[in-house]
């Protein structure tokens, strides 16, 4: 019980929690919020890579992007990060762009 709560004061975390699962609870929800926000930073990324490379007009690396920004987004879809319909959208969105710029 005692590492449990330097653990606690060592993170930082101030649960308001008084049952043992509820605090658990509290702790898993701040580890998939971390996840969850990384991987729509990276997706952020990459899709900003997509765009510069259109702009640049550099058509084979916006190829081989658009197909990394397809995977993260599926996968973020399947992890449930974000839904599976905006995932969908999103590649259709760029795919039309890559299309156009081509």
């Amino acid at each position: 019980m005692i590492k449990y709560l330097l653990l606690r004061l060592l993170k930082g975390v101030n649960l308001l929690a008084n049952i043992k699962s509820a605090e658990k609870r509290i702790e898993v929800i701040k580890v998939k919020t971390a996840l969850n926000k990384s991987r729509k930073s990276e997706i952020k990324t990459y899709i900003a890579k997509f765009n510069k490379a259109i702009e640049s007009g550099d058509l084979d690396s916006a190829k081989s992007l658009l197909k990394l920004v397809e995977k993260k987004l599926n996968r973020a879809a399947t992890k449930n990060t974000i839904h599976k319909n905006a995932a969908t959208r999103k590649v259709s969105r760029l795919t039309k762009k890559l299309n156009k710029a081509v």
